[in-house]
């Protein structure tokens, strides 16, 4: 039953935390990162239940933290790959050595300015949609918030923004 003033969602989250915490605990093997995680899929769940019945809610509350824990684990798999072989000063040693050749460096910059006239040719939604997922990094959920559409309409506006600019590099 939900508390007085405030939504079941936070309800479920706050008599699940430490089971939560626990669970991304066994999956990551660290605290500190299973209270981070738990944090974020509270975020993700509270975003996502907002005006919304989840039927099985608990049980979703569980699978992003999970997803998160194993995202985070392979991370950190990745991370270590990298440095692995010896400490960072290595790593980035390694990543010197394989510094581009000037034939390459011609080829990106002339490709960069057929990108950047082809994203300059779009019309501005749709340049933004395209600029914030493949130079930002944002999230079609933190394009469609930002830009005020749906998120179906901004992924549209992204895979409409590469389709275009795949045409200007004739990869089309």
């Amino acid at each position: 039953m939900p508390l007085p003033g405030k939504p079941a969602a936070l309800d479920l989250f706050v008599s699940h935390r430490s089971a939560l915490v626990t669970y991304a605990r066994s999956i990551i093997g660290s605290s500190g990162q299973a209270e981070d995680l738990v944090q974020e899929a509270w975020l993700r769940f509270d975003e996502a239940s907002r005006g919304r019945f989840i039927e099985d809610a608990t049980g979703y509350l569980y699978r992003i933290v999970r997803n998160l824990a194993l995202d985070s684990k392979r991370r950190l798999v990745r991370e270590n790959r990298v440095t692995a072989a010896g400490d960072y000063d290595e790593a980035v040693r390694v990543s010197a050595d394989a510094a581009p050749n000037p034939e390459t460096v011609a080829l990106y910059k002339d490709q960069y300015a057929i990108v950047a006239a082809a994203l300059a040719e779009l019309p501005e939604r749709t340049r933004l949609a395209c600029e914030m997922h493949r130079f930002g990094g944002a999230k079609l959920r933190e394009i469609a918030e930002f830009l005020d559409i749906s998120v179906p309409l901004a992924h549209k506006l992204v895979a409409d923004g590469i389709d275009h600019c795949k045409q200007r590099l004739g990869q089309a």
